[in-house]
């Protein structure tokens, strides 16, 4: 299993509305390095969501629930989606600012390469913001 991390702008399209919808196509990825990371993606994976904007900050938890497939709304095959299911919500946000603050994630993509949507995560950073978003660390 793989970890990751998905960004969304939450008023476009929030955490809350994949907890209301139960599922939904993760869509509109463009920048050739994301498409990359979906494209990689397998059933079952693991992915934190991320509300960027004025919040950016870790909000939620999903599950990747198919395997990558090319956007049905799209005439282009390098378009990739992947389908995704809400799991939950974290019980403590963890912002950037946080994470920015941690030396442990100065090689982390998401502080690295800030402006990429879909970033992995490896199993030393996703457990350690586990522990963050369940308030244990």
């Amino acid at each position: 299993m793989a970890y990751w991390l998905l960004k969304t702008e939450p008023e476009d399209y929030s955490y809350f509305d994949l907890e209301q919808d139960g599922t939904t196509v993760w869509d509109g990825v463009n920048n050739p390095l994301a498409l990359k990371h979906l494209r990689t993606m397998l059933l079952g994976d693991s992915t934190l969501i991320y509300h960027t904007g004025k919040e950016r900050q870790v909000i939620g938890i999903a599950e990747i629930v198919s395997q990558p497939y090319a956007d049905p709304a799209l005439n282009d095959a390098k378009r990739v989606v992947v389908d995704l299911r809400a799991v939950r919500r974290v019980k403590q946000p963890v912002t950037l600012a946080q994470i920015k603050q941690d030396s442990r994630f100065t090689d982390f993509d998401l502080v690295r390469l800030p402006r990429l949507s879909v970033v992995p995560v490896s199993e030393f950073y996703w457990q350690y913001l586990i522990e963050l978003a369940d308030g244990t660390k």
